[in-house]
């Protein structure tokens, strides 16, 4: 690996974190810190060591990057506003992760992605956490033979930002439109108003109200699992651990409805929990990524566009869950 991976907003929580991740994982990788911010980039660069920082502007062609090539792909930790990381990848064949675009503004990145679809793999994993929580339901659909219903909910606790990027990310995201995409009897509608509130239980039992959110998760697991039924919500709000009085902690409910392997009736109810709060996960979301799309683990990525369920298996996630500090433990009154 002479070649270096390219991080946009590198600097910034997520970017860091993930950089941080490779690191340990892979101790010779070459990693660029690229942000505004040359000072900030190169102190993140300097604590990674065998780091180096740049500058970039994503709004200008090219990224305003002095050095035009030597790197192995390009991740966008932070929006790709103009799309100029994205074309720069293309334009090189290297591989790209982006992480900031809603389920209702990916058109672009699509588009841009099926007019140049041999040049270069890229992952779309603006999921909840970089695609965390639908690898963590798709491993524990693994328990049934057929998936019908499947509701997820988390609490977004507004203390654990992610850092400035993050919150302009959910605030872009709510403003864009108030309905949210649900699968119901097999058909992808939209619901809006009083149909996409719902109660969201947080960890330690505490209720709060919540809304069916614009996000990729539904028909990533709806497509995967061919289950009939599919939403994912969430509410902002106080999250279990800064009531405990620690940190703001990340906390995703997951309620799985099917039948088991012997054709019985079968309901689980589980909860991916993170002490940290949502960057730790995030990170791991793309961390997992560039290491499928570098080659690190796994076969060769075509190019073309893909997702995190499409490319990371579930149990290798779960695995990797572990390691940061993550569990899934039970629910009261699930399995």
């Amino acid at each position: 690996m002479e070649r270096s991976v390219l991080i946009m907003g590198g600097s910034g929580q997520v970017g860091a974190e993930t950089a941080d991740l490779l690191r340990r994982w892979y101790p010779e990788l070459p990693l660029t810190i690229a942000a505004r911010d040359l000072d900030r980039a190169r102190r993140v660069a300097d604590e990674l060591g065998g780091a180096t920082a740049v500058t970039i502007d994503v709004r200008r062609d090219g990224l305003g990057l002095q050095r035009t090539d030597g790197y192995s792909a390009v991740v966008a930790a932070v929006w790709d506003s103009r799309l100029n990381g994205l074309r720069y990848a293309q334009d090189r064949g290297l591989p790209y992760v982006s992480i900031s675009n809603g389920l209702v503004d990916i058109g672009p990145e699509v588009v841009a992605a099926g007019l140049r679809a041999g040049a270069a793999p890229i992952l779309l994993a603006s999921h909840w956490y970089a695609g965390i929580v639908v690898l963590a339901v798709l491993g524990l659909a693994r328990e049934f033979d057929r998936l019908d219903t499947i509701e997820v909910s988390g609490v977004l606790d507004e203390q654990d930002g992610g850092g400035p990027a993050a919150v302009a990310d959910v605030a872009r995201l709510l403003a864009a439109t108030s309905a949210g995409p649900v699968r119901r009897d097999g058909v992808f509608d939209w619901v809006s108003g009083p149909d996409a509130q719902v109660e969201v239980t947080s960890v330690d039992g505490a209720v709060l109200p919540g809304q069916i959110v614009p996000i990729l998760d539904v028909p990533s697991l709806a497509v995967a699992t061919g289950a009939a039924n599919v939403r994912v919500a969430f509410a902002i709000g106080e999250s279990a651990g800064r009531r405990r009085g620690g940190p703001p902690s990340a906390e995703v409910r997951i309620d799985l409805e099917g039948v088991d392997r012997v054709g019985a009736p079968l309901r689980t109810s589980r909860y991916l929990l993170h002490p940290e709060g949502q960057r730790p996960l995030t990170a791991l979301g793309v961390a997992l990524g560039v290491e499928r799309l570098l080659g690190l683990r796994g076969a060769p990525v075509q190019p073309g566009l893909h997702t995190p369920e499409a490319l990371i298996d579930p149990g290798y996630a779960a695995e990797r869950l572990a390691e940061i500090g993550a569990t899934i433990t039970g629910a009261h009154g699930g399995h």
